[in-house]
């Protein structure tokens, strides 16, 4: 066996190599590059399924970062269990094998209860007063006492919101280089966030200055992987999921649904909450994708022509068009809606920001019914940010009830960047670098292709990708 280190890269894009990252353009030049042809939605747990088992999200089921459960009636986002991901991972393929192989998991999505020997990921210990505590669980559990020990409390704030910043990405990479040296296992997938963060609030705009210091500082984490990786004479993979293209504003689809008496919602309080198991129709949204979900089977054409009808909107699938883009599968909505490039869905359904849910004003990723780039950015009325914050967070730490209601409910202009749909520019695409140039194919790597490329780096080119995954692919890409 070789041992292996992979690392995943959130955004990065030929385009972004240069001479802002030294250590990734050489060891583009020291190995190969080559595009990624990635899945539809190219959106974290989708794309991070598809590398991980082979399959498309019709077969692996992680058609989005969250869909609707019809059996609860309930929108669910961002859930981490890994049982939720069927199919045999890369680490299962590997045991099966080599019974000595071992696989360190280093905050990839849906990480937890893994089969992994070692994982880690993000996990806020929830207290009932409604505090939400910094933290990350581990199996086993004692790593997550050594990581702390030795790292300090997981930098969670900064993983996500308006604080995000290198630091979570930091953390990671010394949690993994200390897995590396402690464990040695096998094969070592770590995870990189903190491009993402930036090309959502600026785009994907290489000559800002802050897009510049970002590149620098990914790079510097990614030099310090690869030199350990070299000296341990581990193999070494770089990638990303998806590229982002520059965005100019939201598509308000549940707004939309709303106004044509689609949508219904119930009152709490004098707010609005969406009531999802009520509704004739409505969507969640993720990115520039958004699965709409549909009660009575016989509107869907109607539905479909309000939705093509929306400014912004590139295609609308039904059956038909999900089955050719692998997205046929039971956790999809009725219909399936592409924003055009430079656009994204927002989750809101209220007509009055007076009504809007208290979670709306807050960084909330599983509350929300719908993906919230605006998180990222503290809302521009507010005159001191760093004053606001650090007044609800003493008041918090008091013991009061205090929501960070810092986030703006109508500047969905703020966000700059997005990604979900393909991109129509390899070079403003995913990416694949590998150590070993003869491992790759000519041309791109298929995302379906992914695991079977791991397992290659691990145990020899014999190691072929399933004929039914590339009878499925090529189906897919001919239709």
């Amino acid at each position: 066996m070789n041992k292996t280190l992979v690392i995943l890269v959130a955004g990065l894009t030929p385009q972004l190599i240069g001479s802002r990252t030294p250590h990734l353009a050489r060891f583009a030049r020291e190995g190969s590059m080559r595009p990624l042809s990635t899945v539809m939605p190219a959106v974290a747990s989708s794309v991070q399924s598809t590398l991980v088992t082979g399959l498309l999200p019709a077969e692996h089921g992680i058609v989005a970062n969250g869909w609707y459960c019809r059996d609860a009636a309930e929108i669910r986002l961002w859930r981490q269990s890994s049982r939720l991901v069927k199919g045999e991972k890369i680490w299962e393929a590997g045991k099966a094998k080599n019974l000595d192989f071992t696989c360190a998991n280093m905050f990839w999505g849906h990480n937890m209860y893994s089969s992994a020997d070692w994982s880690a990921t993000p996990c806020p210990q929830e207290l009932a007063d409604g505090r939400r505590i910094s933290d990350h669980y581990t199996s086993p559990a004692e790593l997550h006492d050594e990581l702390d020990a030795a790292f300090g409390r997981f930098p969670l704030s900064k993983w996500w919101g308006p604080m995000a910043s290198i630091s979570s990405s930091r953390w990671i990479a010394k949690s993994t280089l200390y897995v590396m040296e402690t464990r040695d296992p096998t094969l070592t997938m770590t995870y990189l966030p903190h491009l993402d963060y930036n090309l959502q609030r600026l785009g994907p705009d290489i000559s800002h200055p802050r897009i510049q210091q970002d590149l620098q500082e990914v790079d510097a984490l990614c030099g310090e992987l690869i030199e350990a990786a070299k000296q341990q004479n581990r193999r070494i993979i770089v990638l990303s999921e998806y590229g982002t293209t520059p965005a100019a504003d939201a598509i308000h689809i549940n707004r939309a649904l709303r106004q044509a008496g689609l949508l219904a919602v119930r009152v709490e309080k004098d707010v609005e909450q969406l009531d999802p198991g009520a509704s004739g129709v409505f969507a969640v949204a993720d990115h520039q994708i958004a699965h709409v979900y549909i009660k009575d089977k016989a509107r869907i054409p109607e539905v479909k022509t309000l939705l093509e009808s929306l400014e912004g909107m590139e295609t609308v699938w039904d059956e038909k068009g999900k089955k050719a883009q692998g997205l046929d599968h039971a956790n999809s909505g009725e219909l399936v809606a592409i924003a055009k490039a430079n656009r994204w869905f927002s989750y809101y359904y209220w007509l009055d920001d007076k009504r809007a849910p208290d979670y709306a004003r807050t960084v909330d990723t599983h509350r929300k019914p719908g993906y919230d780039p605006v998180e990222l950015f503290v809302d521009p009325a507010i005159k001191i940010p760093d004053l606001a914050a650090g007044w609800r967070l003493v008041k918090r730490k008091l013991g009061m009830r205090q929501l960070m209601d810092i986030i703006s409910l109508k500047d969905t202009q703020l966000v700059k960047g997005t990604h979900g749909r393909l991109i129509d520019d390899p070079n403003g695409g995913p990416l694949v670098i590998s150590s070993e140039a003869d491992l790759l194919p000519q041309g791109p790597v298929d995302a379906t292709d992914f695991k079977a490329l791991t397992l290659a780096h691990l145990f020899g080119k014999e190691t072929q990708v399933k004929k039914d995954v590339l009878r499925r692919h090529l189906n897919k890409r001919s239709a």
